[in-house]
């Protein structure tokens, strides 16, 4: 297997930034939030770039592959999350847009990703 080293791999460092952008969003939330929904989002967020690492660390493509599907599905979480935030008039649209596109981005890099390891 070929080996990833983790810090070049642009969709980890993609990630990294994600959750830097993630807490500086949820900051100046209301305290009362603070231990429900800011600290999933904020858990959700951790997890992506987590589990990338993780997967990097393994042995094989396939469990690779199934570290990056969790990654996937904690990707889809936040999404979700942060439309959250809108609908709860936490935050607005704009202010949660440009994460959803790098959200996106992420999302459509795990894709290729997964595809690249299942085809050698």
């Amino acid at each position: 297997m070929k080996t990833h080293r983790l810090r070049d791999l642009l969709i980890w460092q993609k990630s990294i930034a994600l959750v830097k952008n993630i807490y500086l969003l949820t900051e100046n939330i209301t305290t009362k939030e603070t231990y429900g929904l800011i600290s999933q989002i904020r858990r959700c967020a951790v997890s992506i770039p987590s589990n990338i690492a993780e997967g990097a660390g393994r042995n094989n493509p396939k469990e690779f592959y199934q570290f990056l599907g969790i990654a996937n599905g904690s990707s889809y979480e936040l999404e979700t999350q942060l439309l959250l935030l809108v609908e709860l008039n936490f935050k607005s649209e704009e202010e949660i847009q440009p994460l959803l596109n790098v959200l996106m981005e992420i999302q459509k890099m795990i894709y290729k990703f997964k595809t690249s390891l299942m085809n050698g």
